[in-house]
Order: C-alpha cells, then structure tokens, then sequence
C-alpha cells in the first residue's frame, strides 16, 4: 500500500494559514484534539505546528504568555518546512520518520498540500495487517528458508478450508530459518491443521486465541 491510498485528503484536513496567531492554533488543536496541523500560505504547504513546538518556542522566547501567544504567527514557528511526502511512497517507510511526530504533509510538486498522513493512521494499517481487530487464532512458527515454503503453506491451508486473516513474515536476512506468524478464523480443527503443518516441516512455535 502506497502512502497516497492512506494518506487524509486535504478536504478532510485540519489546516491553518500561516497569518494566524498561535493562540488561535491552540484553540483549533484543543477544539479538534489534534497534536499537529498543517500551516499553510493560501494551498502552497508552510510546515507543521504542533503543541510541542509551541511551548518549546515559548520557552525560548523573552515574551510573556499572552505576549507570545498573541503576537507570534504559526508560519514563525513551524517545522518540517523540508519533511514530507509525495503520496508514492510505499506506506510502512514512513512509520519511523513518524515514529517521534505526529503527522506528516503529503504534497506535489509545486509543494501544493494535497493531505496528511498520521502516526495513527500508519499503526492502524499496521493492526490491519496483523488481524488485531479481528477475532481469531494466532499461529506462530518456523520455516527454513527455502523457495515454494510460503506457497505450500497457502495449500495446506486450502486443504483445511482455513480462512486466513493475516500472514506476517519475519528475519528477511540471509538466516536459513524464517519466523511465521499467521492468524487464521477459529474452527474445531486447529489440532489437525498444526499437525499437518509440522508434518511438512514447520515448527510449531506457539498456538494462541483471541
């Protein structure tokens, strides 16, 4: 999945316009309980404001509270002027630049806001692809690393009628063992399929329900 299928489009999105005081941003960001948001000049992207960078400017500032919040623009303090997205990326990249901020811009060319994507939204693709939210039977084990392993796996897995819900793969090194974590819908026949599954040599690792 590419950042531009997840990303919130721009008609969705919080934004500000870069002339506006901080003490409006605040009462957006606490309206909205938000931690970020955009700042903009008219559809061309600015940055990003959020309540840390804020009182961080505060902090450094010689101005009192209603001073500063009264007379300091958002563009003045916006950051990650130069940190954002084109939509092309493929999505699980951007889960460590969004590891310590909570959003980023996702623009064009012409650095035209197009939209956002959010820490949030890139762990909830992540519980996505893990089943979290769905209910289940988490399978954990071990295959060599050898071609065909993952399709044997899927025909196992046909033959039992097994509905998987999601299939994680782990150790993409040059380790000669492979760590799986599959998750696949409750049935009375789980005893069987795992038997099945250490006869064609994966070792079983570790059977939970949730």
């Amino acid at each position: 999945m590419f950042v531009k299928n997840m990303m919130i489009p721009k008609h969705e999105c919080y934004t500000a316009q870069g002339g506006i005081t901080l003490n409006e941003v605040l009462e957006m960001l606490e309206k909205y309980q938000i931690d970020g948001i955009p700042v903009l000049s008219g559809d061309k992207y600015l940055g990003v404001a959020t309540r840390y960078t804020i009182y961080e400017s505060y902090f450094l500032s010689n101005k009192t509270k209603d001073e500063y919040l009264n007379s300091t623009y958002v563009k003045d303090i916006a950051t990650h002027q130069e940190q954002f997205l084109a939509g092309g990326e493929v999505f699980e990249k951007t889960l460590l630049e969004l590891k310590d901020f909570p959003l980023l811009a996702v623009v064009d060319n012409k650095r035209n806001f197009l939209g956002v994507v959010t820490r949030s939204d890139v762990l909830s693709s992540f519980e996505s692809a893990f089943g979290v939210n769905r209910p289940g039977v988490r399978i954990a084990f071990t295959s060599v690393e050898t071609e065909g392993r993952i399709a044997r796996l899927s025909e196992i897995a046909h033959h039992f009628h097994e509905h998987i819900i999601s299939l994680v793969t782990f150790d993409e090194t040059d380790k000669l063992v492979r760590r799986i974590v599959m998750k696949i819908e409750k049935k009375d026949n789980i005893d069987k399929f795992s038997k099945k599954l250490e006869e064609h040599g994966f070792r079983i690792l570790s059977i939970d329900e949730d």
